[in-house]
């Protein structure tokens, strides 16, 4: 096992714009800083796992105008529908941040005014394009001609106020620096797109302050300017570690040079966390994100994005009643390649749940507690792993070692897909051990030593199995345990290198961890779920 040379370990999801309800799309992002918090946490890190809302701006305002309600509680409530969407995901979340709280206002007022007294902001005046739906400013060469948002391809317009900028020309070459010197910090195509379309045509001062709307955080200096929902956004990330106030215990532990800090986020707000919030950082003399991963969008068949504003984006809640919590998270931390766009398509969905759930895992579950009740009255024999008698189950347990050694070297690195895809592999190996060994050949034949032996490595492989497997499909992975009556000092991460612990322990009831699904009926409800009845 790799050697941990932190101890502390904080992760993040971007904060949820609180304009409207949670999709499939947001859960991705989520389902997959969860993977990665559970891995830590079964790595013996203390983790930190912080997502939450972004209640302020423009947009929000206008929403709460049309329920007829007042932002604060439009607001309250979309927050409370998130949690709820966290909850029916299994997304164990450690603090949930919204920017209304008292504690990130009273913090975002903190760094406004120290910014301003050591002259990184100052009032002027904007006069640029503005994009309502991203809350973003953008120059003449961003939009071109057509006068479209360079993020979402929306219309923007002119507009002109006075408002208060931050000072990031002056950043500039320290940021420069900074990605030459720390090139893991994001993808280099990341990195690469942001200098070749932001800062080279020219890096201009942001505008973090608007006086057209009052939906935000006012400034003590000047009540009247709110500030820019972004600035606000960012410093999320800090103000929910307690930074400003009193109590900064969590901002020394986990904002310390002894954690690693990992922001997970979408592709289309990359600009904001790999330029803004690194100078914004350095304007505070704060240290720097290990990483910022950007993880690519969830498209449909035909490759276009999914998302609400285009309606094609399905809420998660009739695929978690249907299918189970852990076959969605599932489909979405394997068959999506992390980092890149990926396809939610029907028919990969139905094939990836049959062939890898109901096929694999389930099927490997099923089989061998099966055999244990039938040859051994539900107790799982004894046998010696350490010297096996068969040469089949020698390879395998080599075979074992090798996938865990895979499945570390893809999920320290944070490549979950292939992790998750390494854990799958290794409970293959279980399924095609027995076609080989077949113990039920064993069992007709009278030998009873190698039937006890090819049952109990089996029974092992799926405790080492559901161990790895736990980050992504906590819930099904505990079920399997459950049935193998797995103690819980065998549940560790530390514990998959041992053999031996399971000789002699009653099974529990038997239940089918994943059914297989019918391909054309299932296919036909998800095709209506995502476009609509057919017509």
């Amino acid at each position: 096992m790799a050697e941990q040379t932190k101890k502390n370990f904080y992760v993040t999801t971007p904060i949820y714009y609180a304009s409207g309800n949670i999709h499939i799309g947001h859960t991705y992002c989520c389902t997959c800083s969860d993977v990665i918090a559970r891995y830590k946490r079964l790595r013996g890190y203390d983790v930190r796992f912080m997502t939450g809302s972004d209640e302020h701006g423009q947009k929000i305002q206008g929403k709460a105008l049309e329920a007829g309600v007042t932002p604060q509680e439009y607001v309250d409530k979309i927050a409370e529908s998130f949690k709820e969407v966290w909850k029916a995901m299994d997304i164990s979340y450690d603090y949930y941040v919204r920017t209304t709280d008292k504690s990130h206002v009273e913090c975002v007022k903190k760094v406004f005014t120290k910014l301003l007294s050591q002259g990184d902001i100052y009032l002027g005046q904007y006069k640029g394009w503005y994009c309502t739906f991203c809350e973003s400013f953008f120059t003449d060469e961003q939009v071109g001609e057509q006068h479209l948002c360079p993020d979402c391809h929306r219309p923007v317009h002119a507009e002109t106020e006075d408002a208060y900028f931050l000072n990031v020309k002056k950043y500039v070459p320290a940021l420069l620096k900074f990605y030459e010197e720390k090139p893991s910090f994001s993808q280099k195509d990341k990195i690469n797109e942001m200098i070749n379309t932001f800062i080279k045509p020219g890096l201009e001062d942001l505008c973090i302050t608007r006086t057209s709307f009052d939906w935000g955080i006012p400034i003590n200096e000047d009540p009247k300017h709110v500030v820019y929902v972004w600035i606000d956004a960012l410093l999320n990330y800090v103000s929910a570690l307690g930074y400003t106030t009193e109590d900064d215990s969590l901002m020394q532990k986990f904002w310390s040079d002894d954690s690693e800090i990992i922001h997970l986020i979408g592709r289309d707000i990359t600009r904001f966390h790999t330029i803004y919030w690194p100078i914004l950082l350095m304007a505070l003399g704060l240290r720097q994100p290990d990483k910022v991963i950007v993880h690519g969008l969830l498209l449909t068949r035909s490759g276009v994005k999914l998302s609400k504003s285009l309606g094609n984006a399905p809420s998660p809640y009739p695929l978690i009643e249907r299918y189970g919590v852990a076959s969605l998270r599932y489909y979405l931390v394997r068959e999506i390649q992390f980092t890149t766009d990926g396809n939610f398509t029907p028919m990969q969905f139905v094939d990836r749940l049959n062939a890898d759930l109901a096929n694999n895992y389930g099927n490997l579950v099923n089989r061998t507690l099966s055999m244990i009740n039938r040859y051994f009255e539900g107790v799982i024999p004894t046998a010696d792993l350490y010297n096996p008698k068969s040469e089949l189950t020698k390879k395998l347990l080599e075979d074992v070692k090798a996938k865990i050694v895979a499945y570390e070297a893809y999920m320290d690195k944070f490549d979950i897909t292939g992790g998750i895809g390494a854990a799958m592999d290794l409970v293959d190996l279980g399924n095609k051990y027995f076609d080989a060994i077949a113990p039920w050949t064993q069992a007709k034949n009278g030998n009873m030593d190698l039937l006890s032996e090819s049952l109990y490595a089996a029974s092992e492989l799926i405790r080492i199995g559901s161990i790895l497997l736990c980050p992504a499909i906590p819930n099904k992975s505990k079920e399997a345990l459950d049935q193998e009556n797995v103690p819980e000092e065998m549940r560790t991460y530390e514990s998959i290198s041992t053999y031996n612990s399971l000789c002699s322990r009653h099974i529990n009831e038997l239940t089918a961890l994943f059914p297989r699904l019918k391909k054309e009926e299932e296919v036909k409800f998800l095709t209506e779920l995502i476009d609509g009845p057919a017509k």
